[in-house]
């Protein structure tokens, strides 16, 4: 499976006009945890999330386990656009959220925050002890459940001697090979980070101009913007792209089709997306949330996400994870990623990468 989640960052944005409008709300009180953990579940289950997370590979074993327990799955393409859907009436228990990406969430009061006491598991999951987990009241608003560095994709046969930064994207000697992700905050922020940014998600406006700059000068440079992570790896299938950012993922997801490609962490940092699993403020079936939340951050379910390119969360996955993604699931990949979390301002990167678009 392919675990780039390209569209992730594309979709940070207009979150100004997000806070001024639109409805949503509900509980707001911590989610209370069920008072039998160990009950079967029962009734509905609505859960709303990236289908690359909630694939039937990963749910099946949940179903088993629950079978007086009906779920109802639904899918979409950004936290954007899941708020937008929810404010509107769509009912869910649980929603999938992403720190890139979940001021839309939080802007129309759609996340209730939840008991870490009710997922015993909790301190023990990569990312748990991070500030972006919880609201500034300091409560949990969602449990991690799956996370992916990005860094460089390199082709070992055109380039045998390997790169180790974001700078060889911009290379003349690739030029007219490389390609980059089509999305305003990982093009802009990694541009940053090739110039020298340390903190690429929180750039001043005068960084981003800088790095807009920068890609219009190597416009040339760049035989695509991939718009998917299927995108991506047909760039290198071809031959067309021999060096691109990108994720784990995506890089084994390459190895598994025979490609001679190999993963990268840059000199400047591997950048990480993070999502997990949170509970709406209209949920319904609170016991079955909290069950269907535990299993994602269990060992199990967790080995389960590794063997798709995802990061195990928990550690104790890692042994049940199979040898050929043992080594990307592993959770101290996370230890010196820099972790994408939204921008303040999130719009003036949407400018620079619209404006380098439009070249």
């Amino acid at each position: 499976m392919i675990t780039g989640r390209l569209s992730t960052a594309a979709a940070t944005i207009a979150l100004l006009v997000l806070v001024g409008c639109g409805g949503g709300g509900g509980e707001s009180e911590v989610a209370p945890a069920p008072e039998d953990p160990d009950a079967p579940a029962t009734g509905t289950l609505r859960i709303f999330a990236y289908g690359d997370t909630v694939p039937d590979e990963m749910l099946d074993p949940f179903r088993e386990a629950n079978p007086d327990l009906e779920l109802k799955v639904a899918t979409f393409d950004s936290n954007k656009a899941a708020a937008a859907k929810l404010a509107g009436g769509f009912e869910a228990d649980v929603v999938e959220v992403c720190t890139d990406e979940m001021t839309p969430l939080l802007a129309r009061g759609l996340i209730r925050p939840l008991d870490p006491k009710a997922v015993p598991a909790f301190d023990q999951l990569a990312f748990s002890d991070k500030p972006e987990v919880r609201n500034e009241a300091g409560e949990v608003l969602f449990v991690p459940a799956s996370a992916g560095p990005h860094g460089l994709i390199v082709d070992t046969d055109a380039i045998p001697e390997g790169v180790d930064s974001y700078d060889a994207l911009f290379d003349p000697a690739y030029a007219g090979n490389v390609a980059l992700e089509a999305t305003p905050l990982t093009a802009i922020a990694i541009t940053a980070m090739a110039l020298g940014a340390e903190d690429p998600t929180h750039l001043t406006d005068e960084e981003i101009e800088e790095a807009k700059q920068h890609l219009l000068d190597n416009r040339d440079n760049f035989r695509a913007f991939a718009e998917s992570d299927s995108s991506m790896v047909n760039l290198f299938k071809s031959g067309e792209v021999v060096l691109a950012d990108g994720g784990r993922g995506t890089t084994q997801a390459m190895v598994d089709d025979g490609l001679a490609v190999e993963w990268v962490a840059p000199q400047e940092g591997a950048l990480s997306w993070v999502c997990g699993l949170a509970i709406t403020s209209q949920a319904q079936n609170l016991p079955a949330a909290y069950k269907l939340i535990n299993y994602y951050a269990s060992p199990e379910a967790q080995a389960i996400s590794g063997d798709m390119g995802f990061v195990a969360m928990h550690p104790d996955a890692l042994p049940l994870v199979s040898k050929d993604y043992r080594e990307s699931a592993d959770p101290r990949n996370l230890e010196t990623a820099i972790a994408t979390t939204e921008p303040p301002n999130a719009e003036a990167y949407e400018r620079a990468w619209q404006e380098v678009l439009a070249q």
